[in-house]
């Protein structure tokens, strides 16, 4: 049963009690179907509703994001996925619906950071959706609506204590929106200005060959991060996000960040991660933290004795060689920024994990470098004129 105001288990940590939320003049959007969502749960869902909500307006398919910590971890789109992915996702024995296929390339974006995720869902939640979910170490989720099956099997995820959160689509905020930070409120307008292919009209490269699919994986690439804690970059490919580098106070280092996760992602696709010989019982986070290991350039010998409860056999590592040979058929990515470009050095790193299209605010000293950087490498770049910081 809906109302104005719901009790929270404590706030940002367990020390500060109490802790509530409430609306004015209103009953609150949403019902809670099961579990109990803290504090830090309801900034994750109210923050990844309007991602998936604005993914599915902008683009027409179902979408889906994965966040930890006020900033998604992963999103996409619900378009089917290659063999290899489905591999890498570990759904291969799953029948996957248009939701299932969003779900499983958020989660797959950056495996590591999803564990114990938030999950945002656009459209009703189906049984092949929560099946994904029965096998995944999760917090909780919101979406709109869930069947009675999908319903029935999220239920039993954490010992009944997994949190459902049912989100009217219909609610549309106040256009002003207020924060209390050290007793002090802050008012501003609600960043609702649409993203759209209005903003992919100036063309400031060189090169202006790009698909109609590049242009879609910019826009997602913008959308996710109006949603993400700056600073904040955006790699994108294949309708899904790849790697994204959150709160960074540094622009490269959101590019490098980001650039990092998205080789990983690629890397997880290696004849060598396929051949990796786990044992029957080895659970899924298990896997994903051997493959994450051994595929890092600073896994020490201790975490690599641990690989023998897991695997079978322990393989050879990757050479140096062997990833960026790997990693040079790795292309045609999409990549947006939060901000300006101040210095070059973010574009030498993008062209390093595949870029070719970039979408960013422009407005740098340096624009004309950047630019510079940009023809040298082939790519095509859109300034949009719009700063999309999220704190």
């Amino acid at each position: 049963m809906k109302s104005s105001e719901i009790t929270l288990k404590y706030g940002c940590n367990p020390h500060q009690k109490p802790a509530k939320m409430y609306i004015h003049e209103r009953i609150l959007p949403f019902e809670v179907l099961n579990g109990t969502p803290s504090y830090i749960n309801f900034m994750d869902a109210f923050n990844s509703w309007q991602l998936v909500k604005e993914l599915k307006q902008v683009t027409g398919f179902p979408a889906a994001a994965s966040f930890k910590h006020v900033s998604p971890a992963g999103a996409a789109i619900g378009i089917p996925l290659s063999l290899a992915l489905k591999k890498a996702y570990f759904v291969e024995d799953i029948e996957l619906s248009a939701v299932a296929a969003a779900y499983a390339r958020a989660r797959g974006a950056d495996r590591m950071s999803s564990y114990g995720d938030w999950v945002a869902i656009s459209d009703t939640v189906d049984l092949s959706t929560a099946t994904i979910l029965s096998k995944s170490v999760s917090d909780g989720i919101i979406a709109p609506g869930y069947t009675d099956e999908a319903l029935t099997l999220l239920r039993k995820k954490k010992k009944g204590n997994y949190c459902i959160i049912e989100m009217d689509c219909n609610y549309s905020p106040k256009e002003i929106e207020t924060r209390e930070i050290y007793g002090m409120t802050f008012e501003q307008r609600r960043n609702e200005i649409p993203i759209n292919s209005d903003l992919l009209r100036n063309m400031v490269s060189c090169n202006n060959n790009i698909t109609e699919e590049a242009k879609r994986n910019l826009l997602i690439a913008m959308v996710t991060l109006k949603y993400t804690q700056s600073n904040s970059v955006c790699f994108a490919l294949d309708g899904q996000v790849i790697g994204v580098g959150a709160g960074q106070q540094s622009r490269i280092h959101c590019t490098r960040l980001a650039a990092s996760k998205a080789d990983k992602w690629y890397l997880r696709q290696h004849p060598a991660v396929f051949d990796l010989s786990f044992k029957e019982n080895a659970s899924i986070p298990d896997r994903d933290n051997v493959i994450d290991q051994y595929l890092s350039n600073e896994t020490t010998s201790i975490e690599m004795k641990g690989w023998e409860r897991v695997l079978t056999k322990v393989p050879s590592r990757l050479t140096k060689e062997e990833k960026s040979s790997w990693l040079s058929k790795l292309h045609n990515v999409s990549l947006g920024s939060d901000a300006f470009f101040p210095f070059r050095d973010n574009i030498d790193r993008a062209a390093l994990s595949g870029v070719k299209f970039i979408v960013q605010p422009g407005g740098s000293l340096r624009d004309y470098s950047i630019i510079e950087a940009c023809n040298e490498y082939g790519m095509v770049m859109f300034f949009s004129g719009l700063r999309l910081f999220h704190h």
